[in-house]
């Protein structure tokens, strides 16, 4: 009876050191946080892998985002595949910063997709003020400008894959036109578009300019807080 006291004395020791060690080391990890979104007009739904292993739980289809995933820091994999599919269409390896917030968009037509990697900001805006970015994602749409109807451009020159940073803007509801850049030449309007206080946002363009349907030129918003 003593010596099976001893052993089992000797198991819950062990034990405790393997759980102690792994809490340890969990503790010692850190994160921080990317958005996957597909802008790529014709290409399928896709599955999302990081360092090999399935992050979503349904196909994430074009022109949807994910939530913000926490990843672990340092290098990191990402394979964007044909939804339940091992057919990879985008490989790529990213460095995951300590508390830092990234995008990464699929985007261009499905022969030749391609990511786009851009770092978030997600300071608080101001009292009264919105932030806002524009990214242009249109595969064959010219360089255009984001600009109120009929009035100035609050983003210019933008051509395909550009990005601008977040910029304050005043809390409110919008018209705004996309142009092409340089023209009074408006290739969509974008009427009614509500900023809030506190919230930070991306619109993107999207689809193919002559495009139908679901690969029509539009813009997509997404709120990053």
């Amino acid at each position: 009876m003593k010596r099976n006291i001893l052993i089992l004395s000797a198991i819950a020791v062990v034990l405790m050191s393997v759980f102690t060690t792994s809490c340890d080391k969990e503790k010692d990890k850190t994160y921080g946080k990317v958005m996957v979104t597909h802008a790529s007009p014709n290409a399928p739904g896709v599955d999302l892998l990081v360092d090999n292993t399935k992050v979503n739980t349904a196909d994430l289809t074009f022109p949807n985002s994910t939530a913000y995933l926490s990843v672990e820091t340092g290098m990191r994999n990402f394979k964007v595949n044909v939804a339940g599919t091992t057919t990879t269409v985008i490989n790529a390896d990213l460095t995951i910063d300590e508390n830092k917030n990234y995008s990464v968009f699929a985007v261009d037509s499905v022969s030749k997709i391609s990511a786009v990697v851009v770092a978030d900001d997600l300071t608080a805006p101001a009292s009264g003020k919105a932030h806002v970015r524009f990214i242009h994602l249109s595969p064959n749409a010219p360089a255009v400008d984001v600009a109120v109807t009929g009035g100035a451009v609050v983003f210019g020159n933008k051509s395909f894959k550009d990005a601008t940073a977040f910029t304050p803007l005043d809390a409110g509801t919008y018209n705004l036109e996309v142009r092409v850049a340089g023209t009074t030449t408006v290739a969509l309007p974008l009427p009614g578009i509500t900023l809030e206080a506190g919230k930070i946002y991306t619109v993107f363009a999207k689809g193919f300019l002559g495009g139908t349907g679901s690969e029509a030129l539009g813009a997509q918003i997404i709120v990053n807080n």
